[in-house]
Parts: C-alpha cells; sequence; structure tokens
C-alpha cells in the first residue's frame, strides 16, 4: 500500500487546478504543496496545544508523589493509566507527532521546526479558554514575537524559491582570477 501523499498539479483535486490556472505553472505547484504543509501543521499543532491542555488537567486530577517510594509512584502511575484526560493528551500529542514526521520527510527541519513554535500561541489560547488560566499582557507580547518569528521563517523559505539575482560581477573578476 502507498502512503505517498505528494500531489502534482495533474493529481490535485479539481477546485485547485481552477484555482492555481495554468497546468504548466511551477510556482503555482509550490504554493498549493506550501499550502498543503502549513494546513497540516496548523491541524497538527492544534492536536497538540489541545493534548497538552488535556496532559495538564490529567496530571492535576492524579496529584503529586508525596514522598519518593515505589508505592507511591505504582500508585500515580495507576492513576495515570486510568485518567481519561491524561489518556487523550497522549493520544493527541500521538497524532501531533505522527503529523510532524509526516512534515519533516516533506520539507526542510529549518523550516518546520520552527514553525511548531507557532503551537506556543495555539497553546496559550488553549488554556485560557479550556482551563481558565490568567495569560498576562507579556505573555501575550511574547506570543507575538513568536508569531513573527514564525512569520519570518516562512518568508525564507519563499526566498529560497526565488532564482538568485544576476551579479554584475564577469568570471574574470571574480576572486582569484586574473
Amino acid at each position: 500500500m502507498n502512503f505517498n501523499m505528494s500531489w502534482t498539479r495533474s493529481s490535485a483535486p479539481q477546485s485547485v487546478r481552477q484555482l492555481t490556472g495554468s497546468a504548466s505553472s511551477s510556482s503555482d505547484i509550490k504554493t498549493y504543496s506550501m499550502a498543503k504543509v502549513i494546513l497540516i501543521l496548523l491541524l497538527a499543532l492544534i492536536f497538540e496545544a489541545v493534548g497538552v491542555v488535556f496532559l495538564s488537567k490529567g496530571l492535576k486530577e492524579i496529584g503529586e508523589v508525596s514522598r519518593l517510594s515505589v508505592a507511591e509512584v505504582a500508585g500515580l502511575i495507576a492513576r495515570g493509566v486510568r485518567n481519561p484526560s491524561l489518556l487523550l493528551g497522549v493520544l493527541f500529542e500521538a497524532i501531533f507527532f505522527g503529523a510532524l514526521l509526516y512534515l519533516l520527510s516533506q520539507r526542510d527541519v529549518s523550516l518546520i521546526w520552527p514553525l511548531t513554535s507557532l503551537g506556543f500561541v495555539i497553546t496559550a489560547i488553549a488554556a485560557r479558554l479550556f482551563l481558565h488560566e490568567d495569560v498576562s499582557w507579556i505573555r501575550w507580547s511574547g506570543v507575538i514575537l513568536i508569531v513573527l518569528g514564525a512569520g519570518l521563517v516562512t518568508w525564507s523559505e519563499k526566498l529560497k524559491d526565488q532564482p538568485a539575482r544576476d551579479s554584475n560581477v564577469s568570471g574574470s573578476e571574480q576572486v582569484g582570477e586574473g
């Protein structure tokens, strides 16, 4: 069974082919491919953020170890494997990790990994909405800086695909010659 999810222009859905115009445009294919990466990443980051919220909720529900002993740790683990919030958090984190593995197999790690920092944004929003955490303006300022950084990383990917500008330096004027 082949799970290759790479689409060519001709195998893309009709609506995508209509939106992108001529079949010979490689920039349309790259744009579509990048949009697919961003969509998968955003969905994965939503799973990651909600997973972290469930993990936090579950860990607070199972309590702490009062003293470090085998019996206490075993009891904590037993409470953890029966806690629905904790188990759901682990499931969502596993879905995120699977999507991350796919994305890393498709694109440069120097693109994908920095973009995962957008998960901090989604997690802060999820913590505010679901756990009713107080997120201070300083934390929101940090979230804005993360968004700006992720934007720069995405922009750098776009610049990478542009052809290098021709320089006015001729072959005989290059360093080490003539």
